[in-house]
C-alpha cells in the first residue's frame, strides 16, 4: 500500500500542512524553495507593498514558464513529424523504384 506522508511546507513565511505521496515530496519541496527564492529577488529588485503582489508575480513567472515549455515542446514535435514525412516520402518514392 502506498502510504500518504504528513508534510509542512513553508512558501512566504507561512506554514502549509499537507498530506501527500511520498513520491511527490521532493519535488513539493524544491518547488517551495524555488518559490522563496524568488519571492527574495522580487522584493529586493521591486518596491513590493504586499506579499499578495509578490506570490502573483511568482504564479506568472512560474506559469510562463511552464507555458514557455509547452510552446516548445510543440515546436518540436512538428518540426519531428516535418521530418518523418520527408523520411517517409523518401521511402516511398525509393520502395516504388
Amino acid at each position: 500500500m502506498n502510504e500518504k506522508l504528513k508534510i509542512k511546507i513553508s512558501i512566504a513565511d507561512r506554514v502549509y500542512p499537507l498530506t501527500v505521496d511520498p513520491s511527490q515530496e521532493e519535488g513539493l519541496r524544491s518547488a517551495s524553495k524555488k518559490i522563496d527564492v524568488m519571492i527574495k529577488q522580487f522584493e529586493q529588485n521591486y518596491a513590493v507593498r504586499d506579499k499578495q503582489d509578490v506570490l502573483a508575480m511568482c504564479a506568472l513567472q512560474f506559469a510562463s514558464q511552464l507555458e514557455q515549455k509547452q510552446i516548445e515542446k510543440t515546436e518540436d514535435s512538428q518540426e519531428s513529424l516535418e521530418r518523418l514525412k520527408k523520411i517517409n516520402d523518401l521511402l516511398t518514392t525509393y520502395l516504388e523504384k
